[in-house]
């Protein structure tokens, strides 16, 4: 029987999970079981945490916010402001409402007024 020469398509895979892994510490770097290991967790961490960081900046923003709010004494809290906004319907977004008190308190405060 003739020698079967596989394709070059496991090799482009293997290659890339190589090039992937490359800037990994020690084994993971360097091995290809181990590697191949990592690259599977570290998507999976990178999958994870883009949920994770919508989370965290909304949390950031909401303190921002509270925090002027209680500052300027334009309303009681954050909720309450937010709560006023949805009646009198100034649909404004939390990080919009977060740059404002950052940048332009006075804004926030004629916001809060209206």
């Amino acid at each position: 029987m003739t020698r079967v020469k596989r394709g070059y398509i496991a090799r482009r895979r293997r290659i890339k999970t190589r090039f992937f892994a490359s800037t990994f510490r020690g084994a993971h770097g360097r091995l290809t079981r181990t590697g191949t290991e990592q690259k599977i967790k570290a998507q999976a961490s990178a999958h994870r945490d883009r949920g994770r960081k919508k989370r965290d900046f909304r949390s950031l923003w909401i303190t921002r916010i509270n925090a002027a709010t209680r500052e300027n004494e334009l309303c009681s809290s954050y909720s309450r402001l937010i709560h006023d906004m949805y009646e009198k319907q100034l649909l404004l977004n939390r990080k919009i409402l977060a740059q404002i008190a950052i940048l332009n308190k006075n804004c926030l405060s004629t916001i809060s007024n209206k």
